[in-house]
């Protein structure tokens, strides 16, 4: 079994935001939804409306690999901070497996961003990964102000209000989703920077462990290599309220499938800047 088994895991609790390493399907700026237009001075004083999540967000999944439950993973808002002197949250997602997949296969991951509470961008990713005998460490730090992200040493440009594989997610949220349209996002991950397509598919209700929850469906567009290179649809469903919970997610993998379904979840507090 090769290394990242239950890196799919978080990816898949990501899947907005393309922790696999996604195709360039897009002109971010010929997309950019209204509220990315908004004027600023050059710095980062973007307002993002954020109706969607807050302060406390807690959401709980298990995890499936085929038929096997392999899993469980959250994603959470855990605090408010202050970072570069401006209001941040920091949101953490971990995943682990459990006792019967641990026995042959263990898996112990965590990923951290520092979200900036305004202008929904990223100022700082970290992840730690223990999965088996394989681990792996590794953080970079944005400079939203002048445009450039600090990776192994390297300054590397970057696009304005950039997002990180786990910032992204949280920003889809606090987008207008309108059936029929793609909405495109800058990001940066492991080195490359990539505009991901996020194409709004259709209208659906779905019964998942947490309840049952009208949901739009969306799919990344994405491209990966490796184990988990994309054969077939990466489908995600987003609550159609203004929360955009995502209560289910589904992917085909070269050597099976990997589902995450929402289990229970703890709704934040919405705050004001």
């Amino acid at each position: 079994m090769r290394k990242k088994l239950l890196v799919a895991v978080v990816i898949v609790l990501v899947l907005v935001c393309g922790a696999y390493y996604l195709h360039v399907t897009g002109n971010l700026a010929s997309a950019q939804t209204e509220s990315d237009n908004l004027a600023d001075d050059g710095g980062v004083n973007r307002y993002i409306e954020n109706n969607a999540f807050g302060l406390g967000e807690k959401l709980s999944y298990d995890i499936g690999y085929g038929f096997i439950n392999a899993g469980y993973a959250t994603m959470q808002v855990v605090d408010l901070i202050e970072y570069n002197d401006r209001p941040c949250y920091l949101i953490q997602s971990t995943a682990n497996s459990n006792k019967f997949f641990s026995s042959f296969y263990r898996v112990e991951d965590r990923v951290e961003s520092v979200v900036d509470a305004v202008g929904i961008f990223s100022w700082y990713f970290e992840k730690n990964l223990q999965e088996g005998s394989y681990h792996s460490n590794r953080s970079y730090a944005f400079d939203q102000i002048n445009n450039v992200v600090i990776y192994k040493g390297d300054t590397i440009d970057v696009a304005k209000y950039v997002q990180d594989a786990l910032s992204i997610l949280y920003y889809a949220r606090t987008q207008e989703l309108e059936i029929g349209k793609s909405i495109y996002i800058e990001n940066f991950t492991d080195g490359k920077k990539y505009a991901l397509e996020v194409r709004v598919l259709r209208a659906e209700t779905v019964k998942v462990k947490a309840g049952r929850f009208d949901c739009i469906v969306v799919e990344p567009l994405m491209q990966t290599s490796g184990i988990f290179k994309h054969e077939g649809k990466l489908t995600v469903w987003l609550t159609s309220d203004r929360l955009k919970m995502p209560v289910l997610m589904k992917s085909k993998v070269i050597v099976g499938s990997i589902s995450a379904e929402l289990t229970d979840y703890e709704l934040g507090e919405i705050l004001d800047f």
